[in-house]
């Protein structure tokens, strides 16, 4: 008994002596082992070089700290290490830096002691183990917290929870940890800790276990951890095996799908595309640069329309329309967006409705298939409408007006994925005609709907 009152005692004292700690601002990622159950992919190399995206799994760990907010990143290396090093150095970020771990043999835990230097003086710092891939979001709440944490999955895979580290949880404090306890939850290898953790795991490694796990039980027996739960809708993966390898291509290529993405993107573009994005991950392409393909593809249907060749101009329409997806997706999955690439994409996407709409209204006119003042009135309603179609969302958002409920607007097809197929459906049946009022109607009906829903949530003073 004496000795669990003086636990609780040194947990409560920990707990009083972190509460109001400032965030992290530095972290390690754990990138030492040898990688042996990954032999077929590695060919004995260290997993560190694995790729997910066109990404290492080092540059994914580094990228996703320095996303949110870490200033000073150590990646601590063992085998392999110089080819480790060369490829944190290939990625040129400013605060990321290796440090050479001599005991990195008898395990993780023995990693994490060699930045005992560094880190002794941070009252809380980020670790992580670079063969964890989390999704977007995955890790934001436990890199914020104030007092040492853990990110825990509560409702795990039934592989991963027979293969994890589970957690006992108590009043949202993770008490113990072992692969022994019949609790759910477990451990994703993301952790806030303080300094206190290399006196655990000198204890751990003087009872013969120098793993990171190890350690972690140590600490959690003297100091409260909180439990960060995985937010909803993410996922994470430990990647030990080809199989997981395979698994977390999977949920990668899944996520680049987007909330805002309207029922075509969904079920038609995405499937498509994120295909496409992972095949040429690999190739590192500037997002810039399939933006300006994308055009192109628009501007060869555009031209195949206005020549009333409508089955190659509905083909390339609908595939400048796919390949539209592919840029954001290779700057999301490789970390390079921007605003600049934002406002070029989005510049570039009403240049190609504009071609798109002009090649419909010349096939028109020259087929004579309506008049023309009726041919024009068409084709500045369209394009009229396709503009305003970005234009009052973007000018919604930025006069910080309550926006519309755009996953139910979407249904009404105003949005530009919807547009072109409704263009490339037409074209290939030969019916310009119908591809010009398509998008007069849908984008009209959609404008006014979006109007509608934000002036009767708009402050009426």
């Amino acid at each position: 008994m004496g000795g669990t009152d003086e636990a609780s005692r040194l947990r409560d004292g920990f707990a009083e002596s972190t509460l109001g700690l400032a965030r992290s601002r530095r972290a390690v990622v754990l990138a030492a082992g040898r990688s042996e159950r990954m032999r077929a992919l590695t060919a004995g190399g260290s997993k560190a070089h694995l790729h997910l995206g066109g990404v290492s799994l080092i540059e994914r760990a580094v990228g996703r700290l320095l996303t949110v907010g870490i200033e000073d990143v150590i990646v601590v290396v063992g085998a392999r290490s110089t080819s480790v090093e060369r490829l944190v150095q290939r990625i040129a970020r400013r605060g990321v830096r290796t440090l050479f771990a001599d005991r990195w043999m008898e395990g993780n835990g023995a990693s994490l002691a060699a930045a005992e230097r560094e880190l002794v003086d941070d009252p809380l710092f980020v670790v992580m183990v670079a063969d964890h891939v989390f999704s977007d979001g995955a890790t934001d709440q436990l890199v914020a917290a104030s007092r040492p944490s853990v990110l825990v999955d509560e409702h795990p895979d039934p592989v991963i929870w027979s293969e994890g580290t589970r957690v006992r949880i108590e009043d949202g404090r993770a008490l113990e940890f072992s692969k022994e306890l019949s609790e759910l939850p477990v451990d994703c290898g993301a952790f806030v800790l303080s300094p206190a953790i290399f006196e655990a795991q000198r204890r751990a490694a003087a009872e013969g276990d120098a793993s990171l796990s190890g350690a972690i039980c140590r600490f959690a027996a003297l100091h409260p951890i909180a439990a960060v739960p995985l937010p909803p809708g993410a996922w994470w993966h430990d990647l030990d095996t080809p199989v997981d390898v395979r698994a977390a291509r999977r949920s990668v290529r899944r996520s680049l799908r987007k909330p805002a993405d309207g029922p075509v993107s969904r079920f038609l573009n995405r499937p498509i595309s994120t295909r496409m994005s992972m095949a040429i991950s690999r190739f590192r392409p500037s997002p810039g640069a399939i933006s300006v393909i994308a055009l192109l593809l628009c501007a060869i249907g555009s031209s195949s329309l206005a020549l009333g060749k409508g089955i190659a101009g509905g083909i390339f329409v609908q595939l400048g329309s796919v390949v539209d997806g592919v840029d954001g997706e290779i700057a999301r999955l490789q970390y390079r967006t921007s605003a600049w690439g934002a406002l070029m994409d989005g510049m570039l996407d009403r240049i190609g409705d504009a071609m798109v709409v002009a090649g419909l209204a010349i096939w028109v006119v020259h087929d004579g298939m309506i008049g023309d003042v009726w041919a024009i009135g068409l084709a500045v309603g369209a394009l009229t409408g396709s503009l305003l179609s970005m234009a009052t969302k973007d000018r919604i958002r930025a006069l910080g007006m309550r926006e519309a409920p755009e996953d139910r607007l979407r249904l009404l097809l105003g949005g530009r994925d919807a547009r072109l197929l409704l263009v490339a459906i037409a074209a290939v049946a030969g019916r310009p005609v119908w591809g010009l009022v398509a998008i007069v109607v849908t984008t009209t009906v959609t404008l006014i709907a979006r109007l509608v829903a934000v002036a009767r949530s708009a402050d009426p003073t």
